[in-house]
């Protein structure tokens, strides 16, 4: 289950219906998705797609997105340090990212105008979408594995658009342990 951390504002904040609120004026969506039984996360990506097909179907029609694939990273992808390091430098894309997770977890930071600073850590069953324009970054947690349904509004994909001044330097890019999470406060403050 996703959670977020606002280290500007010294805060967490847990449960689906907190995090969408606090999302929704930053045109964030976050759903769960049912994990249970569907299909394995390590099934071929045909699978998947069909096995998540209405939850696909309806994200193209709402977003506008004509192309799903399923990407995945490991430890044992080839170069995966060197293709990881474009993504843990703000930047925006000039479409929507979205990415429902089956394996492993992330952690993206979010820069909204207007807005503080804050890290949503992502894993197996949570769906995020990054709204074009949003300035954002990306990292893996320690296993260094992910793998996550993509939908796209150009079936080209998107490229990354690099801040000038990027504040991603100034964050932790490290997830969230269980350890970590438990040890934080109930009412949502954080001690620094």
């Amino acid at each position: 289950m996703a959670i977020v951390l606002v280290p500007d504002e010294n805060r967490k904040i847990e449960g689906a219906e907190a995090i969408g609120a606090f999302l929704k004026p930053f045109g964030i969506w976050h759903e769960r998705w049912d994990l249970e039984e569907r299909v394995s996360p390590d099934a071929p990506a045909e699978d998947i797609l069909s096995a998540y097909k209405p939850e696909i179907d309806r994200l193209k029609e709402a977003g506008g997105y004509i192309t799903a694939d399923v990407m995945q990273v490991s430890p044992a992808t080839p170069n995966l340090d060197a293709m990881m390091e474009k993504f843990k430098s703000e930047h925006t894309h000039a479409e929507d990212e979205v990415r429902f997770i089956l394996k492993g977890a992330g952690l993206f930071h979010i820069h909204p105008e207007g807005g503080p600073v804050f890290a949503i850590q992502v894993e197996a069953g949570d769906l995020i979408n990054v709204p074009k324009g949003i300035r954002h970054w990306f990292n893996l947690c320690s296993d260094k594995t992910i793998r996550a349904i993509r939908l796209f509004q150009n079936p080209a994909g998107w490229t990354p658009v690099y801040e000038n001044q990027p504040v991603s330097g100034r964050y932790q890019p490290l997830c969230f342990g269980p350890a970590y999470v438990a040890s934080l406060p109930a009412d949502g403050r954080l001690t620094v």
